[in-house]
């Protein structure tokens, strides 16, 4: 996992939509992006939602605008997630990539 290229690592940093969007789009999930809206399923943090900030591939980890904590050094930084822990509940569609994966999901659902 940890020596996968970034195009593999992308499919990993995805998680569950939301009932309405699994409806709406024919998939039960999908790969998480910055500008997505997501909520927090478990942990401290459970029930809060925001925008994804920031994506990191890395450390397969997500960060959210308004969920920060204060370091020791009394610096704000982000708190980050793993994305098995959150469920998006608004994609952004208009990558046209985005939408050709969403549209293969409706093609099956058809067959």
């Amino acid at each position: 996992m940890y020596k996968a290229p970034l195009h593999r690592r992308q499919k990993m940093v995805s998680a569950h939509l939301s009932k309405d969007l699994r409806k709406q789009y024919g998939k039960r999930s999908l790969g998480i992006r910055r500008g997505d809206e997501v909520k927090i399923m478990r942990g401290k943090h459970k029930g809060k939602s925001g925008k994804v900030d920031r994506v990191d591939l890395k450390r397969f980890k997500i960060y959210i605008e308004n969920l920060k904590r204060n370091r020791s050094s009394g610096e704000e930084t982000f708190i980050p997630f793993h994305p098995s822990n959150l469920l998006i509940t608004n994609a952004i569609i208009e990558d046209s990539r985005r939408k050709k994966i969403i549209d293969r999901g409706k093609k099956n659902e058809k067959a």
